[in-house]
């Protein structure tokens, strides 16, 4: 089991959803306890609001159709220290974010993403791994870190994120949020994780017109100047344990180092959908 440097982390878990009733019940399932959980509705027709609620999740309802946009819902209505953002398809199970948070709070990184790792055939379409690899090229290029995947699984600090200013609300706000934080000097590293065969038909990647439009919107993110972060984008410095709520952020310009090359990191556990993570 993770240990934590301060006893019982603050958590939200933002969970995009838009009809995954299938899948649901085993992603919450997996949230660990102490956890809160919020499924942003973003238009689904199959009760999937109404499930989560009946699973004891809370449930943000954005109505502005788009993957950033439901993401950035989540964001904005989470209250905890440390938010994650996890797929809500059954892909990817939101227990192995234990270490990515564990690592947030002691101060090791500033923002841990998961590298997916297929762990059966079928569960990454060619179409989207090969989108996925280009768009990781461009994205070492422009801000240079060494990163392998534009993953949904990732866990940053909630007042960090909001002060990245993130404007894009399609599939082009996952990328986003890492080519800020990288103009930001924020340290970021990535750890394998298993990825899954999602629940029914995914609404990005699940066919080449899908693929080709979320990578037209990424291109257009990796295309925007380098943006200044205010100084509320950047992560507290102070160590595990003392950090003081009223404290005056501090100029980007005065506290950020140049970005460096993410960690990259194997180490994440393997758990099958239904496995049991440590």
């Amino acid at each position: 089991m993770t240990t934590y440097p301060v006893p019982n982390p603050d958590v939200d878990v933002v969970l995009p959803c838009l009809d995954e009733a299938g899948a649901l019940p085993w992603v919450l399932s997996r949230i660990p306890p102490g956890w809160r959980a919020l499924v942003v509705d973003n238009g689904s027709t199959d009760g999937s609001a109404e499930l989560a609620r009946e699973l004891g999740a809370t449930v943000v309802r954005e109505e502005r159709r788009g993957f950033g946009a439901a993401c950035h819902a989540g964001l904005t209505a989470a209250t905890a220290d440390i938010v994650c953002f996890c797929d809500c398809d059954g892909s990817l199970d939101p227990g192995l974010l234990r270490p990515f948070v564990a690592e947030v709070l002691a101060g090791e990184a500033d923002l841990v993403l998961g590298r997916r790792r297929p762990r059966e055939r079928g569960a990454w379409p060619p179409h989207a791994r090969a989108g996925n690899v280009a768009l990781a090229r461009m994205l070492r290029r422009r801000t240079g870190l060494r990163l392998h995947d534009l993953g949904p699984l990732r866990a940053a600090r909630r007042e960090a994120l909001l002060g990245l200013g993130l404007t894009d609300r399609r599939s082009g706000y996952p990328l986003q949020m890492v080519v800020r934080a990288a103009d930001a000097g924020w340290r970021v590293t990535e750890h394998d994780v298993p990825y899954l065969p999602r629940t029914g038909v995914s609404k990005v990647t699940g066919t080449w017109r899908g693929t080709w439009q979320a990578v037209r919107d990424m291109s257009q993110v990796l295309a925007e100047p380098p943006v200044p972060a205010p100084s509320t984008g950047v992560p507290s410095q102070t160590p595990p344990g003392a950090e003081a709520p009223g404290r005056t952020p501090v100029p980007a310009s005065a506290t950020a180092p140049p970005p460096a090359p993410a960690r990259v990191s194997a180490s994440a556990p393997a758990s099958p959908r239904g496995g049991s993570v440590q």
